[in-house]
């Protein structure tokens, strides 16, 4: 096994496109994103805070200016999306007692990384209110009152969303790629048929192959949070305990992609009929699963088969640890869910995988 494994080790360290899909590729998107900077371009997204009068025509009429994107969700994500930046703020509407002046009361919540924005909300909540009464500019203080609570939150930057996609998105195409690549090979150039005659096992073959793979990727995993931490700021919130967390999903997760490799290296008649079929698999995760932007933007008919591709529980279980400080046991559904995918893929992989 150890010869097995630093034999591969070597052949992958010689492999361009290894270095080009493991390495250069994600870094070349990590330095953008990064040298972009900031949390993304000029939106303000708010939301209703809990216990928010929804009733009144206050509240309804907030929701005319296309400017303001209302965002409906339950409240711990409305939480967590106010703590990461996502929105602007959380809008609490009271209306008071009969006979009490203001006649409304409008509480912002505002994350302290979205104070700009929420200071043009501010303003534009007292334009909307204006334009429904002519005569709402001389008696504003009796109608409503608009008051700002500033949250005290950490920036989510873009190479806190970014860099956990490019780490994962380099799993699934090392996974593919090169162990489709790698047994089609081995099998073509009788490479397999001469371990055969030798006392080496077939599970040791397969194993040695993992392993070698695995110890590649780690090394390119702490590659690329090294340049994301130390140059741009990514975020390790328990520091080196996140990031050893962060590789051991590494590792678990590119055993579960090295099964797709297995089944297209056993279905793939030719060489060159195992580009089609990785990108078959590899190209919707890497444009559906919350790589580059969150899967919300999509059309909600799309959602959920965005939510039903590994590849995205492996994008939330590496930002919930890296940004949140989860823990591996905290994203445990992530993880289980990832297992499932590993369990289905690798029965079908023992149904097509072939030695000869």
């Amino acid at each position: 096994m150890r010869s097995l494994i630093k034999a591969s080790l070597q052949a992958i360290l010689k492999s361009p496109s290894a270095i080009i899909f493991t390495i250069a590729f994600p870094l070349i998107f990590i330095l953008v994103f990064g040298f972009l900077g900031g949390s993304g371009g000029f939106s303000i997204k708010v939301a209703a805070a809990p216990g928010s009068d929804t009733t009144s025509p206050l509240y309804s009429m907030l929701h005319l200016p296309p400017v303001l994107k209302w965002v409906s969700k339950d409240t711990a994500t409305i939480n967590k999306m106010l703590k990461k930046g996502d929105i602007a703020a959380t809008i609490n509407i009271q209306k008071q007692p009969d006979g009490v002046k203001p006649q409304y009361k409008i509480l912002l919540n505002v994350a302290s990384t979205e104070v700009d924005k929420a200071q043009q909300l501010k303003g534009i909540l007292a334009g909307m209110i204006q334009l429904q009464d002519p005569e709402i500019q001389r008696r504003q203080e009796e109608l409503v009152n608009i008051d700002m609570h500033v949250s005290e939150v950490r920036n989510y930057k873009t190479i806190d969303f970014i860099l956990p996609g490019q780490l994962s998105f380099s799993l699934l195409a090392s996974g593919v790629f090169g162990t489709a690549f790698v047994f089609f090979n081995l099998r073509q150039t009788l490479v397999l048929k001469r371990f055969f005659a030798t006392p080496v096992r077939k599970e040791i073959i397969v194993l040695s192959e993992g392993i070698a793979r695995m110890l590649f990727q780690l090394i390119g995993a702490v590659i690329i949070i090294s340049v994301g931490y130390f140059a741009f700021g990514y975020t390790l919130y328990h520091g080196w305990v996140t990031f050893l967390e962060m590789l051991v999903l590494c590792s678990l997760s590119l055993l579960i992609f090295m099964g797709f490799g297995f089944i297209i290296s056993g279905v793939a008649k030719s060489e060159s009929a195992i580009p089609p079929f990785s990108n078959l698999i590899t190209l919707p995760q890497f444009l559906l699963a919350g790589t580059f932007f969150s899967i919300d933007n999509f059309p909600k008919w799309l959602q959920p088969f965005c939510n039903a591709l590994p590849l995205t529980y492996l994008n939330d279980a590496l930002r919930k640890i890296a940004f949140d400080g989860s823990s591996l046991w905290d994203v445990r559904i992530d993880v289980l869910v990832l297992l499932l995918w590993g369990v289905v893929i690798y029965a079908i992989a023992g149904k097509t995988f072939k030695w000869e």
